[in-house]
This record gives C-alpha cells, structure tokens and sequence, in this order.
C-alpha cells in the first residue's frame, strides 16, 4: 500500500497546478458518470489539472481601509460619514422649515401689522383667504418638491464619497 499524499498548498492566482502524476502502473479513476453501475478506470499517466481564474477577480484590488468598509465595520470614521450626512439633512429640514415659516406664519403677522393689506380684495376674494387658504398649498408643495431633491442630492454626495476610489 502506497503511503498516503499530503495535500498541497493552493498555487497563486493566475499560476498553474499539476499534481504529481501517480506511480507507473497505477489505476485511476475517471470522473463522470459510471457506466452501468460499473467504475471507469483508467491506466496510465494523469492528465494536468489547470486552475482557471477569473480575469476579473484577479485584476481586482483589494484595498482595505476604504470609506465603505469603514462604514460596513461601523468604525469611528464610519460613525462620522454617517454623523455628517445627518446632519446635513437636519440642517436642510431646518432651513426649508424657516422658509415655510417665515412664508406662511409671516402672513398673519403682515395682516396684524398693516390693517390695510388684510382688508385687500382679489377676484372679490379677501387677500388673506387667497394667500393662505388657496396659494399655501401650491408653496407647500414648492417646499417638499425642493427638500426632496436637495436631500438626494445629499445623498448622492454621500454615496459619491463611499463609492469613490481610494488613492
């Protein structure tokens, strides 16, 4: 019986790997589907193995340390991507939320400080009823539309950051 064979380390990517052919003389079995519940054997040498690998892969860098992988392993650095883009979304809420305030609380302020602005008439529709029960909506609408694109556009900037390459 021969001795047994300890298995060899797997070769680089991109080199080749051929077994040692077995001793002259010996057996081997052929893989692939028995004929008839019978084994296929084959005597003689061993045909090379080739290890084939992906073009792709192998060109591949593997650069640890990137911003993606900082924010996948929740690393400090992560923790501050994600702080900073928070933020930027709260400081936009913010100031969308200014501008609505001062848009629509402002109005009612105007009627109180000048009478005669309130009294106005447009259509035969008193200038207040106008402004805030018919044009609010539409300048809401305004408000939400442009929150919205300016939040993905925050995002896609912080997406961009992740996704860029490292130098």
């Amino acid at each position: 019986m021969p001795a047994p064979r300890r298995p060899e380390p797997f070769p680089a990517a991109g080199e080749q790997h051929a077994p040692e052919p077995p001793p002259a003389g010996a057996e081997q079995r052929v893989p692939g589907p028995p004929l008839a519940g019978a084994e296929q054997r084959v005597s003689g040498p061993a045909r090379a193995r080739t290890r084939v690998v992906l073009a792709e892969v192998s060109r591949r860098q593997h650069r640890p340390g990137g911003a993606r992988t900082e924010l996948t392993q929740q690393t400090p650095v992560g923790e501050a991507l994600i702080h900073g883009l928070v933020r930027a979304q709260l400081a936009l809420a913010l100031q969308l939320s200014a501008v609505v305030l001062v848009g629509l609380g402002g109005l009612p302020w105007l009627f109180a400080v000048a009478p005669s602005v309130g009294r106005m008439t447009v259509f035969g529709v008193n200038l207040p009823w106008l402004l805030l029960g018919v044009l609010s909506f539409p300048f809401l609408v305004a408000v939400g539309w442009t929150y919205v694109r300016l939040a993905e556009r925050n995002e896609q900037d912080f997406t961009d950051l992740v996704q860029r390459p490292e130098r």
